[in-house]
């Protein structure tokens, strides 16, 4: 382990890229994206082809319940073990990479690749570690991924780390260092992701890098930052994206110890998981709402239910929290007045998680982007919700004093602005 990063959670990695591929192939978008719109997962397939690719390497989620995947799985740790095997990457050692993304608006969001180690997360509401969910998490949603990365012998990540640096000490100055760096990558990204170039920082970068990242971690500021006492632990990353795909690593690590004496932690590669490092104050870091739409449900059944729910609910815009919806017949809105939770998210997700439960038949997506939620709720059996955005400034904030947002609170930006898979780590 670098010295430099002993004291922290975050730290180089050796990391594995691809050699002699066509990168624009070879990087796809996060798994857990356009869960609804099979036809864009259609389009990559036809566009990857038979040329080596990360799609190759990973499930879309929306396969995770599909009629083959116990096959599907095999053959993707077996393209993994070819992969290896047939010298498919080249590998940095003990590598951080500096990581600048032209998103397809225009925007530049910046970002470096490292890995974190596991014993220092833990997705429980209420968590005093260093790095915490910033969502409830799910519980139901990890044997199914554990399924996946368990016997896998690579990991590719596509979760994404914040940090809350308002001075702008820990990534900003990396974008003036990138000509004493060797570029890594540089390629444009399928489907409208934008432009990707990479950078191998240096030792002097890791230097600064590292004691930037203390500075955060400094309990005297994080005290003074948030307004806390010195009895609140410190919370130095939040998950942006990706909460439960870091979970499922630490259920996949929190396996191998409970087979090994403690001596031996160590030193298991799946003790670590390979992330990108942004900060919150990213001008490119927007957040967009997540919004929801329910399938196989009477429409009409579901909102008076769902007026029923709360005292003085009643149908239009009001004071409270203002639910808005879509379904074939048209938009609506449903106040809910002297709402409980703190984001109308909240109130929604309140209602839907109880509801579901009577209601099995009933099936959810979580979707970016009002046009999607619009077409979709066109069914004659689906209802569309749509939420407003919350403050980026909230979240720090938020997870410290009241333990997690409602699940899918929010989005670091629309579909095509998600981590692509690009870097890979060992981890068998």
């Amino acid at each position: 382990m670098h010295k430099l990063f002993e004291r922290l959670p975050f730290r180089p990695a050796d990391i594995l890229l691809p050699r002699d591929c066509d990168m624009t192939r070879w990087s796809v978008v996060a798994c857990d994206q356009y869960t609804s719109q099979p036809e864009y997962w259609q389009r990559v397939a036809d566009f990857v082809g038979d040329k080596p690719s990360t799609l190759k390497l990973i499930l879309p989620e929306s396969c995770l319940e599909g009629p083959n995947v116990e096959t599907d799985i095999m053959e993707i740790n077996s393209t993994m073990t070819g992969y290896l095997r047939g010298d498919r990457f080249r590998v940095l050692p003990d590598a951080l990479i500096y990581v600048e993304r032209k998103l397809h608006g225009g925007a530049t969001r910046r970002g470096v690749v490292g890995m974190v180690d596991l014993e220092q997360y833990d997705y429980e509401p209420g968590s005093p570690a260093l790095i915490r969910a910033t969502e409830g998490t799910v519980l139901s949603r990890i044997p199914p991924r554990v399924a996946v990365r368990k016997n896998a012998p690579v990991e590719l990540p596509h979760v994404m780390l914040l940090c809350d640096d308002r001075t702008g000490s820990v990534l900003p100055p990396l974008a003036g260092q990138t000509d004493s760096m060797e570029r890594v990558y540089d390629f444009e990204l399928m489907e409208n992701g934008g432009h990707i170039t990479g950078w191998l920082m240096g030792e002097e970068q890791k230097r600064s890098f590292a004691a930037a990242l203390e500075q955060l971690a400094a309990p005297a500021a994080y005290q003074q930052k948030y307004s806390v006492g010195a009895d609140v632990p410190v919370m130095l990353f939040a998950v942006g994206d990706g909460n439960h795909s870091l979970a499922t690593a630490k259920e996949c690590y929190e396996r191998q110890k409970r087979l090994l004496p403690p001596e031996q932690w160590a030193d298991l590669p799946a003790r670590y998981a390979l992330v990108e490092l942004c900060d919150l104050h990213d001008e490119s870091l927007q957040f967009e709402p997540i919004h929801r739409v329910l399938f196989n449900v009477d429409p009409k059944k579901l909102l008076a239910d769902l007026k029923a729910a709360f005292p003085g609910a009643h149908e239009g815009e009001g004071e409270g929290h203002v639910l808005k919806y879509i379904t074939r017949e048209g938009a609506g809105a449903i106040t809910v007045p002297n709402p409980t939770a703190q984001l109308p998210v909240g109130t929604l997700q309140g209602f839907l998680d109880e509801w579901m439960v009577a209601n099995k038949k009933a099936g959810i997506d979580y979707i970016h982007g009002e046009d999607v939620v619009a077409d979709l709720s066109r069914r004659a059996d689906a209802v569309g919700f749509l939420l407003p955005a919350m403050g980026k400034e909230e979240l720090f904030p938020t997870v410290i004093h009241d333990g997690v947002l409602p699940r899918k609170t929010f989005s670091m930006g629309h579909a095509n602005d998600k981590r692509f898979y690009l870097e890979a780590r060992k981890i068998r």
